[in-house]
């Protein structure tokens, strides 16, 4: 290959990556990371932060706002079937829940206190502000993870649990509430919205 046919392909080499690069910026993404690069922490932690919000705020934001006190019963399901549905959790109260565990968990995570009273918000019950108060919290824990830093995420908490360990349970906690909140919304006719149009999300 002659040089000047070399550096024809690494110029289109470079505009193909250029182009990539803007048409997932665009799309609101950044540039996937070679296998094997290193990655910072924050970034990596931020993105799991930011995939678990697109599920629950979606969630959240389907439910009709009268179906915030809706918790399954018997009366719903085949009759003679011997599960007891007394004292399960409504819609509402599986939000507020995450919503306090993200609290806790991601205030460990970045070492800072959250602004808001996390007991107080067990008592919320209105779609408006429950929707507000999961926003607020992933806001929190986005502001959290950028605390984390290659130097601390193997850092002890306490115990064994490191931060990150520490993300790992929070992300899952989540995860395993939200698929309580999918099973609620599909009781009620609703289909999740990440996974309408085959998207992933049960």
């Amino acid at each position: 290959m002659t040089m000047k046919r070399v550096a024809a392909v690494a110029v289109l080499t470079i505009c193909s990556v250029v182009a990539v690069q803007a048409q997932m910026a665009g799309m609101g993404g950044a540039p996937a990371a070679a296998p094997g690069a290193a990655v910072d922490p924050a970034k990596s932690f931020d993105a799991s932060v930011s995939q678990i919000e697109r599920l629950w705020m979606g969630a959240a934001q389907a439910m009709p706002a009268d179906k915030y006190n809706f918790a399954p019963s018997a009366a719903i399901f085949a009759p003679g079937q011997t599960v007891k549905y007394d004292g399960v959790r409504t819609f509402a109260q599986i939000v507020t829940h995450t919503i306090q565990a993200n609290y806790n968990a991601f205030a460990s995570i970045g070492g800072i206190k959250p602004d808001v009273d996390t007991a107080a918000i067990a008592k919320l019950t209105s779609k408006d502000d429950i929707v507000k108060a999961l926003a607020d919290t992933f806001a929190f824990a986005h502001k959290a993870v950028a605390n984390v830093t290659a130097a601390n995420a193997l850092e002890t908490l306490r115990g064994t649990q490191t931060r990150a360990t520490a993300l790992a349970g929070a992300v899952g906690h989540a995860e395993d509430e939200y698929g309580q909140a999918v099973e609620y919304l599909r009781m009620n006719g609703i289909v999740p919205p990440a996974s309408e149009g085959g998207r992933r999300g049960m």
